[in-house]
């Protein structure tokens, strides 16, 4: 899945988040699985999660001592859109070289 275009010019971090978390977008993610997608430190990732959830790009769900983030909604396009754009995930590998 996509990030939808009016999301795709936050901040590096931020936008990996996003990315990572439309490729998941049923299952949502806890933190941890996110520090391993975007491959950034706790102080890096902490600030950008911050962030994302004031401008009310995420949503978190806590359930007993699990917490697990989601894309809000509007943040995941529609895959429609994108049918012949590279996903996030190929331009990731592309900018890194994997």
């Amino acid at each position: 899945m996509a990030v939808s275009p009016e999301h795709r010019d936050r901040d590096e971090v931020e936008f990996e988040v996003l990315a990572a978390l439309a490729d998941r977008a049923d299952e949502g993610m806890s933190v941890l699985e996110l520090r391993a997608a975007v491959d950034a430190d706790i102080d890096t990732l902490e600030p950008a999660l911050a962030d994302l959830k004031d401008a009310d790009l995420i949503d978190v769900e806590r359930e007993d001592e699990r917490v697990t983030i989601y894309p809000a909604a509007g943040v995941v396009a529609d895959s429609e859109e994108f049918d012949d754009e590279p996903s996030v995930l190929e331009i990731i590998r592309n900018r890194f070289g994997f």
